[in-house]
């Protein structure tokens, strides 16, 4: 079980609460699929993805970003058991999809560039630790069943 300080949690539930949804979950994982290219083979049903351009401007992508940032949510109000409320979807995406449990932790760190970019100055060095913490956790989680 993860230790979460008072800090930890604050930090998290101010991150979130400030998080415009709309913008951040498809800008993390416009960047993600922008940077590293090979994390496009799980979207081949998503249509054009042949450029960043054409990611950028990919309507599934965006939808999909926001239904990654809300799933957020559940960690965020769980962050006692985080593990539990990943569950199934460590098996939906190990056992169905196949997804190699590494992008995970790139679409992570595009979640932190983003995040640091749109809070500035005001995103410092503890609230980065707190939220990479809290992003390594749901990314342990999902990784969960591919051990």
């Amino acid at each position: 079980m993860v230790e979460w300080t008072d800090f930890e949690r604050a930090t998290i539930q101010d991150i979130f609460s400030k998080m415009d949804y709309e913008t951040v979950g498809p800008a993390a994982l416009i960047r993600c699929l922008v940077v590293y290219p090979w994390t496009q083979r799980y979207f081949g049903n998503f249509g054009n993805l042949y450029n960043a351009a054409a990611i950028n401007a990919n309507a599934k992508i965006a939808t999909h970003g926001k239904t990654i940032l809300h799933g957020l949510d559940r960690a965020v109000k769980n962050m006692d058991n985080i593990k539990e409320t990943y569950a199934e979807l460590s098996v939906l995406h190990s056992e169905k999809l196949h997804v190699d449990p590494d992008n995970f932790r790139l679409l992570s760190d595009c979640l932190t560039i983003v995040v640091a970019a749109k809070l500035g100055s005001a995103f410092t060095a503890d609230m980065q630790a707190a939220f990479q913490k809290f992003l390594a956790v749901v990314v342990s989680s999902l990784g969960r069943q591919y051990h």
